[in-house]
């Protein structure tokens, strides 16, 4: 029997060379290509950046480059449409932050 995170490691290798959006459980909103993974989780992002929500402005991008992120901080992780994505203005869009995961 496998555990919860080897079953969801085993699920990543989908998402390999795709790009992804990862929320943290510190509330990042992190968007880049997945390059690597292992069975924590722990996951390695080229070409990324944050998309930092503001309610009052639009969404800031700062760029991070090459970026890991520790699987237990890892929430979700979702796969992007590119075409979307592109088609979104993120300068026109408005929002709260997310809050911490508190578990």
């Amino acid at each position: 029997r496998h555990s919860a995170k080897e079953e969801m490691a085993s699920e990543l290798e989908s998402y390999v060379d795709q790009i992804v959006n990862v929320i943290t459980n510190d509330g990042r909103n992190i968007v880049g290509v997945l390059k690597g993974y292992d069975q924590c989780i722990n996951i390695i992002l080229e070409d990324c950046h944050e998309r930092v929500f503001s309610p009052e402005s639009g969404v800031e991008q700062v760029v991070l480059g090459l970026y890991i992120i520790r699987g237990d901080n890892v929430s979700v992780i979702g796969e992007v449409d590119e075409d979307e994505d592109i088609a979104i203005d993120y300068s026109k869009v408005t929002g709260e932050p997310l809050k911490p995961v508190v578990h």
